[in-house]
């Protein structure tokens, strides 16, 4: 699709649009624009299973606002449920702009901005707190009552607000590639949820589930010091969990009890330290509950739909002082530490990607993912999106990535 192109101009929060040429400016001034298009190509989600590729302008950046030229997008667990659901109630209602995990470059600034210029590679997280609420002030920033969303990844460029630019946009060094910078924000929700839990180096955790947040777990526990038995669902997934840390695996069709399989893995066979629920289903919650120690933790950190019910036993959670935690969300600190993870090399970020696509690919390659387990024939975790009407050409000899998609 051909862009309705024009060079616009923007100086300390004023924009135009002008024939091409070069703008004056003093010895020393900072340039605060430079050339894109007024049109852009974005994913608009419309409803349940309706996400439509659109053209759309290019925001314009107002007083602490930057434009982020998009390099890539990641495909979501959280995007996939809210494309099969057609909404999320907390952070955005169609039609809307989709997609929240991204890296890429400062392509304008609005008034006010000085920690960035243009050019700087960066990831903008999703979201960012007030820092004045109760929770905000409770050490609760997760909990955020003013808590702002962005949404709009799966474009061209994304406008990146003021209190996210402010509060919780990172300068990627040169050596890390947009796509791995991106896993930041996932990154995010598992190193505050491993905080959650208060594991310690040389404990035994349990983790149900190997799709990417699974496997996310598996790895930082393994990175903290910890030993990890991952419960898988299938084979392809027992090789992964491997690869992301897990001492042990055991896949659930594979035995009779999931549950005394898995205690038995334990030391002296009295249940992991702590269990991480990564699947969201009611059966793993009990799972979760009935794998722990005595004492021990659980955190179920994957979200079922509203209105779900649980049934555990109450007998064991009380004489067995089981202690049960949630976690949802990152802050602004366990965004940096997750940046970290990735920027330092730690983390095993080119292992996660495992697909690429085009922006134009993005519907075909949701409606892909809600059937991916049925034709896949090896484990995909994240896809890649690069925006553009055409990928680098290394990328673009590839398989189309929606032939297999991301969990």
């Amino acid at each position: 699709m051909q862009h309705e192109l024009a060079e616009r101009r923007h100086f300390a929060g004023i924009e135009g649009e002008t024939g091409r040429g070069h703008a004056s400016v003093s010895a020393g001034e900072k340039i605060e624009w430079m050339a894109y298009p007024s049109l852009m190509l974005a994913a608009v989600l419309h409803g349940k299973e309706d996400l439509r590729i659109e053209q759309v302008p290019v925001p314009v950046p107002a007083f602490g606002e930057v434009l982020v030229r998009v390099a890539a997008a990641l495909t979501c667990g959280t995007d996939l449920k809210v494309y099969r659901r057609g909404y999320h109630a907390m952070m955005l209602q169609p039609p809307i702009p989709f997609g929240h995990e991204l890296a890429g470059t400062v392509a304008a600034l609005g008034a006010g901005v000085s920690n960035f210029e243009i050019g700087d590679r960066v990831v903008a997280l999703n979201s960012a707190p007030c820092d004045a609420c109760f929770f905000c002030t409770h050490g609760q920033q997760n909990l955020c009552e003013d808590l702002q969303f962005n949404n709009g990844a799966y474009a061209d460029y994304i406008l990146i607000p003021e209190r996210i630019v402010a509060k919780n946009t990172l300068r990627i060094p040169d050596h890390v590639a947009f796509e791995h910078a991106a896993l930041t924000e996932p990154l995010a929700c598992v190193v505050r949820g491993l905080e959650e839990t208060a594991a310690q180096p040389g404990d035994t955790m349990i983790v149900l589930g190997a799709g990417p947040i699974g496997l996310m777990f598996m790895h930082v526990a393994q990175l903290a010091g910890i030993d990890v038995i991952a419960v898988v669902k299938r084979e392809d997934q027992v090789a992964s969990a491997r690869l992301f840390g897990a001492k042990q695996v055991v896949r659930v069709g594979d035995v009779r009890d999931i549950v005394a399989t898995a205690r038995a893995m334990t030391p002296g066979g009295r249940g992991a330290d702590s269990v991480i629920e990564a699947v969201a289903t009611p059966l793993t919650w009990g799972w979760a509950v009935d794998m722990v120690r005595k004492g021990g933790t659980v955190n179920f950190f994957g979200g079922p739909p509203s209105g779900t019910r649980v049934t555990l036993d109450t007998n064991r959670l009380h004489y067995g002082d089981i202690t049960l935690k949630a976690s949802f969300h990152h802050t602004p600190a366990a965004c940096r530490t997750a940046f970290e993870l990735v920027t330092s090399g730690r983390f095993k970020a080119a292992a996660t990607i495992t697909g690429r696509a085009k922006l134009s690919e993005v519907p075909a390659l949701f409606q892909n993912m809600l059937t991916r387990s049925r034709h896949l024939p090896k484990l995909e975790i994240k896809t890649a999106v690069f925006p553009g009407e055409s990928i680098d050409s290394e990328i673009a000899d590839e398989e189309p990535a929606f032939a297999g998609a991301a969990r």
